[in-house]
């Protein structure tokens, strides 16, 4: 009974083995018949901006022509969501225009977002957006799912989509009527419609219905484009030239802190359609390029820059203190006056003249050019850098790019420079026994004089002071203060010393403390005033000044010695030495000194 017991167990361990056995085997071949699912890659459109995209991490393939500038970018690096996704990718050079694949991330907004041209695509500022994103390559992480479907903003039935289209009062930020019913999504009574969705009319104060650029920063210039109206241009050819006007306004990336443009046309009398504060961002800068007519006439360029230089950059057209002026002039062929005077003047003025030519004169024209070799009198610099020429009309966009560069690369607008923004001045004062405070406070005042017709800032004139007796002491040097009313206020406080007159050795100080901190690309200024004979010898002191190329003025007072400020003075001695019996008296003095100052400047080789 027990043999029988124990074969019952044995049969029924061996049955149970068996069932393990085939059930494990049975698993393995509905595992293998399971396939996983494949990860598929959801395409977009190069228009699709992050915001309408919710998922926080994806992966998505972008298509080619991404490129495109009306795919609008904001940002570097951390781009807003309110750009375009692909776009993005083409700036970062995680893509190229050919489009591919790309892992995209969502970070916070940002309190700025600053614009850059990048890998073909010029991305603009923005004061803030609330949601960023960063784009990567597409490398999954791992243990990381991605969605093969993406969620949007907008996803109610059609039908529901259409009910609430017909019912909803709506502002769109591209007041468009024929907008995508599917952005009606979330809609409630009291919400208005955004380009990134639908948001309660309460939080509107804290929403912009499309960003606004303030402009690139680094491009800050007031730009003026002279456009060819001339009758000989053609209809067809006065198209592509606004064409270029409107590409270049996108590409600058218009705005109060960056670029600011306005548009004169010419023929055979020049007039503004805008000047530099009637539009501040590119979307209506092109906008007002579009409705642009021709005036037809003559080709008067040189009529047109002379226009340029006494009306265009003013206040009231919104010239800002600081930012270079540019003017930029396209001529089909040949102008049809003079351009080298007019050109002169605005380049004293500090106007930075580009000029773009289109074809030119056939060898059987060239008897009708009333001045050979026009641009090149006409620019700043005979290096290539201020012209550009192109064969044909339907080469002119090759122009954009360089032009873009060039324009708003500030370091080499030299004819920015006038004499009035490019100058360290270094005052070097007598604050002897013999001036007295009274006299004291009239020097200053003629400083102040002086300080006032110059423009100051950290890029433009600098100002700096030394007061010395048989001592010397720096008052402040070139990069203490950055602002005129800054500069006033220092010079009205400096305490009056007394002591004795060692005008040499102040010479030597005022080297060593002012003028060796002086920018490299500045003009370098002294003007000392001194009411008597120095007790040192200024001779070595003055030769030193000169040999670092110091223009030095020497003012004398009542007991100066005339003789004495012609060896500090800076050769011709005439133009750079003065001579007044009582101090009362230096004010007249102001507005010779800076003629001279800048006639010395205009005098100096420009090509």
């Amino acid at each position: 009974m027990r043999t029988v017991v124990l074969t019952m167990k044995a049969s029924v361990i061996e049955m149970f083995l068996v069932l393990l056995v085939t059930g494990v085997h049975s698993n393995k071949e509905t595992a293998k018949k399971i396939k996983r699912p494949k990860f598929t890659v959801p395409q977009i459109n190069c228009d699709v901006k992050a915001g309408k995209i919710i998922n926080p991490e994806f992966i998505v393939k972008c298509p080619a022509g991404c490129q495109d500038p009306k795919y609008h970018v904001y940002g570097t690096d951390v781009y807003a969501s309110y750009s375009s996704v692909c776009g993005a990718a083409v700036h970062s050079g995680v893509l190229d225009n050919s489009g591919g694949k790309i892992l995209v991330r969502k970070v916070a907004g940002q309190s700025g977002y600053k614009g850059s041209y990048s890998n073909g695509v010029q991305s603009l500022s923005l004061p803030r957006w609330r949601e960023s994103f960063i784009v990567l390559e597409s490398k999954p992480k791992k243990g990381v799912t991605y969605p093969s479907a993406l969620t949007y903003s907008s996803s109610k039935s059609p039908a529901a989509q259409a009910d609430l289209w017909s019912t909803a009062t709506y502002t769109s930020s591209q007041n468009r009527p024929g907008a995508d019913p599917g952005e009606m999504d979330s809609w409630k009574p009291g919400s208005v419609l955004l380009d990134e969705g639908l948001v309660p009319k309460e939080e509107l104060s804290t929403q912009s219905l499309e960003p606004v650029s303030l402009g690139d920063p680094n491009c800050k210039i007031d730009l003026s484009f002279l456009i060819d109206g001339s009758t000989s241009i053609g209809k067809r050819r006065f198209r592509i030239q606004k064409q270029l006007l409107a590409d270049v306004a996108q590409a600058l990336d218009i705005g109060p802190a960056g670029p600011l443009m306005g548009v004169v046309q010419y023929g055979d009398n020049p007039a503004t359609h805008f000047n530099l504060k009637t539009h501040t961002n590119s979307r209506d800068l092109k906008t007002a390029i579009e409705k642009i007519t021709q005036r037809g006439g003559l080709s008067n360029v040189g009529r047109a820059i002379s226009f340029v230089t006494k009306n265009f950059f003013s206040k009231a057209n919104g010239n800002r203190s600081g930012a270079p002026n540019v003017v930029v002039v396209l001529v089909d062929g040949w102008p049809t006056d003079k351009v080298e005077e007019a050109s002169r003047l605005a380049r004293e003025s500090g106007i930075n003249i580009f000029f773009i030519t289109i074809e030119g004169a056939a060898e059987n024209e060239k008897q009708y050019v009333v001045e050979p070799n026009f641009a090149n009198k006409a620019v700043c610099r005979t290096n290539g850098f201020y012209s550009l020429h192109v064969q044909s009309w339907f080469g002119l966009h090759k122009t954009l790019q360089p032009l873009v560069k060039r324009v708003c690369d500030t370091d080499r607008l030299a004819c920015s420079k006038t004499c009035l923004n490019s100058a360290d001045i270094g005052f070097v004062i007598d604050g002897s026994s013999s001036v007295g405070t009274g006299n004291f406070r009239t020097v200053l005042q003629f400083v102040t004089n002086l300080t006032k017709e110059f423009e100051i800032s950290d890029t433009d004139t600098r100002i700096g002071a030394v007061q010395y007796t048989y001592e010397q002491r720096l008052e402040f040097g070139f990069d203490k203060y950055s602002s005129k009313p800054d500069i006033l206020n220092a010079i009205k406080r400096v305490g009056y010393w007394s002591g004795g007159t060692s005008t040499g050795a102040a010479i030597n100080f005022a080297l060593e403390q002012l003028f060796k901190k002086s920018k490299p690309n500045k003009r370098k200024l002294m003007i000392l005033i001194t009411d008597g004979r120095s007790y040192d010898d200024v001779r070595i002191p003055a030769m030193a000044a000169h040999l670092k190329g110091v223009i030095t003025y020497a003012i004398g007072v009542a007991w100066a010695a005339q003789e004495e400020l012609e060896v500090i003075a800076t050769h011709p001695a005439r133009d750079h030495s003065f001579f007044v019996d009582e101090f009362d008296n230096l004010y007249q003095y102001v507005p010779r000194i800076i003629q001279n100052i800048c006639t010395e400047f205009n005098s100096q080789p420009r090509n």
